[in-house]
């Protein structure tokens, strides 16, 4: 194989230098996709059946709310588990791949002043494990102090999802035809949820901060058609770039039923 020799770089290759994306162009999608169990209360009909935080109805509206609210994400990455080989060669040490791993990803929300953003995290994180409400399968005194309080766990099909998405775009996205990246994580869940610190002195906007984890992702890349420049649809808006590269886990070539 012949080595590549160094080439004098032309002004014909300075528009490549000239359309570099941009980290602040983006827009991250929640919607409702837990599933709705026979024999036990959904995280849905959880947050709307009132527990100490109150009632929360989770319709487009307040997944568009919470979406606006993520002042901070991260595109997911994944990284291999590999076993070292030192047999097949002498002298040489070899690895190879034997399992994908998907780090967890970081996304920081702003706090409204009703607190409905911070009370959708911690409800979602005491759906998980069976502790705040009296409401099955919760089991015990709403809000209980008991001594004698336990956690049973719900099962992951019920409160993981495939309802997160993060968009990534360009600023002329509504010139039609032009390119973005999708990404939407399966069976997501919160994993942590950060502490939020308080203090007297010079005021700051809240923010709260949810490592989620998520068994894989999906990514599609798009070019946005007359629907996602105009707004379009709720259940439509891009479709798959034909001229597509694979970037992730998953290749969609189906129209994205992303909200655009």
């Amino acid at each position: 194989m012949t080595v590549p020799a160094i080439s004098d770089v032309s002004m014909s290759m300075l528009p490549t230098f000239l359309n570099l994306a941009k980290t602040n162009l983006y827009q991250v999608f929640i919607t409702n996709s837990w599933k709705q169990p026979t024999n036990t209360t959904s995280f849905t009909s959880f947050m709307r059946n009132g527990t100490q935080y109150g009632s929360i109805d989770f319709n487009g509206d307040f997944g568009n709310k919470l979406g606006l609210l993520c002042t901070n994400a991260t595109l997911p990455a994944s990284t291999y588990a590999t076993a070292e080989v030192k047999d097949n060669y002498v002298g040489v040490g070899q690895e190879f791949a034997h399992t994908r791993i998907n780090t967890d990803i970081d996304f920081t929300f702003y706090i409204d002043r009703k607190y409905e953003v911070l009370t959708f995290f911690e409800l979602w994180m005491d759906y998980i494990s069976g502790g705040a409400g009296g409401y099955k399968p919760q089991q015990q005194a709403n809000g209980s102090a008991s001594t004698g309080y336990y956690r049973r766990y719900n099962y992951p099909d019920y409160y993981k999802c495939d309802g997160i998405y993060i968009k990534k775009f360009e600023t002329d996205y509504k010139s039609g035809n032009r390119p973005n990246i999708s990404y939407q994580l399966i069976n997501a869940f919160p994993k942590s949820v950060a502490s939020i610190p308080v203090a007297y002195g010079e005021s700051e906007i809240m923010k709260i901060t949810v490592t989620l984890n998520y068994d894989r992702y999906i990514v599609r890349r798009e070019r946005a058609n007359s629907n996602f420049a105009t707004g379009g649809s709720s259940t439509g808006g891009s479709s798959i770039d034909p001229s597509f590269e694979l970037f992730g886990v998953d290749l969609v070539r189906t129209k994205s039923y992303i909200p655009a």
